[in-house]
């Protein structure tokens, strides 16, 4: 646009803008901050929000920068599509919708969730008439059993579960969700598609908190969807109305964290298989969960799942004979680990998950699920492994 002989208030609004399109592509991902988009035609334009041809219209319905992380979730969990959002719970929130859970109809959770989670199924859905059961999802004959008489429309399930380290054996919970016409959901987030593709075993959709692991930072916050082509046409039409999507500098900042995820997971694990082993001989402390050690409940099944010698970056322990004030003690004398409400940083982050994570379940259901005031959640940094254990020894010599 040629301003010459505009007035000053217009060259200040129009200059600089919509320049000529480049014959080059950037080697990053641009950040499109731009909430709205123009075509030479109105026809493109209104193909695109017909659906008939791809593009861009409104920051609401995507933006490149997310197109790109979003072709990157899509291409490491091996799916066929993928959409991000403002969250990990905007993602599982949308994904029940899309779904097709409505009044009525019933959902098959694991009784170990993240607390919000679980919050979102007992009080929000349950609220509006859905059938909720919670359920141990390490019996699989017991989950047989309420799907029988509970006709479910989805299944929901965490690959390791938050905080109890449990292991989802996908494989055989697809088989039984599919045999009741079910959708299998899994929250991958613990995981990451570095150890496993639930995807690859049966699951329908693949839910990440890419605010943990793939951000990895602890900086960025966020949520994603990996499914089919259909379904994520389905989650669509729900961020279009609802939305909850993400913004692009997250998404780009997301994507920017995810080029090192192999070699972030890989570090993980390997400090939290030494921490693990250090903690289960360490007299303070009772009731180690991580699936990498051979006491662990799942570990055949987490063996067999995921990547050799990987279990992932997340523990939790029991401090002996401790209750609350115990936990808060350990926690307040630890110097290089952090307090935290999050997890998947680089940094090494220790929860009292039954005053955070989890705070919103009654006593009673924490006691059912078997979290203790006494249980510690802990996410493994890249550090030096023994630097993190020397912490962990100083801080439980003056719990």
């Amino acid at each position: 646009m040629d301003l010459k002989g505009h007035d000053i208030h217009t060259q200040a609004v129009h200059a600089g803008e919509r320049g000529p399109h480049p014959d080059f592509t950037p080697v990053s991902t641009p950040i499109y901050h731009s909430v709205g988009y123009m075509y030479d035609s109105m026809d493109d334009l209104d193909a695109i929000f017909a659906g008939t041809r791809p593009g861009f219209v409104y920051s609401r319905h995507g933006t490149p920068t997310n197109e790109a992380l979003e072709g990157a979730m899509a291409t490491l969990e091996g799916g066929e599509a993928a959409l991000c959002f403002a969250s990990g719970m905007a993602a599982i929130h949308a994904t029940l919708l899309a779904a097709g859970v409505r009044p009525s109809q019933g959902v098959v959770a694991a009784q170990d969730l993240y607390g919000a989670t679980y919050g979102l199924l007992d009080r929000l859905f349950r609220g509006l008439g859905v059938r909720v059961r919670f359920v141990d999802f390490t019996d699989v004959a017991a989950v047989e059993r309420v799907v029988e008489e509970v006709k479910p429309r989805v299944l929901l399930c965490e690959i390791i579960s938050n905080p109890l380290m449990k292991v989802a054996d996908v494989p055989h919970l697809a088989e039984v969700a599919h045999a009741s016409d079910a959708d299998l959901l899994v929250d991958n987030t613990f995981a990451t598609p570095y150890l496993y593709r639930p995807l690859s075993h049966g699951a329908d959709y693949v839910l990440h908190s890419t605010t943990k692991y793939l951000g990895g930072h602890g900086d960025v916050m966020g949520g994603a969807v990996v499914t089919s082509a259909a379904n994520r046409d389905r989650l669509f039409e729900v961020i279009k109305m609802v939305g909850g999507n993400l913004g692009p500098t997250e998404a780009w900042l997301t994507l920017r964290g995810i080029k090192t995820l192999p070699l972030r997971m890989a570090q993980h694990c390997r400090n939290a298989a030494v921490v693990a082993e250090w903690l289960d001989r360490h007299p303070r402390v009772v009731q180690v969960n991580y699936p990498g050690l051979p006491s662990h409940g799942q570990h055949g099944v987490a063996a067999e799942l995921f990547r050799e010698g990987c279990f992932g970056g997340m523990i939790s322990f029991q401090i002996a004979d401790g209750d609350r004030r115990t936990a808060y003690g350990f926690m307040e004398a630890l110097n290089l680990i952090l307090p935290a409400t999050t997890l998947g940083d680089v940094y090494s982050l220790t929860l009292h998950p039954a005053s955070s994570s989890h705070r919103t379940l009654t006593e009673e259901q924490r006691a059912q699920v078997g979290i203790s005031e006494a249980l510690i959640r802990l996410s493994v940094g890249i550090e030096a492994a023994s630097d993190i254990i020397a912490d962990l020894e100083q801080a439980l010599a003056q719990a």
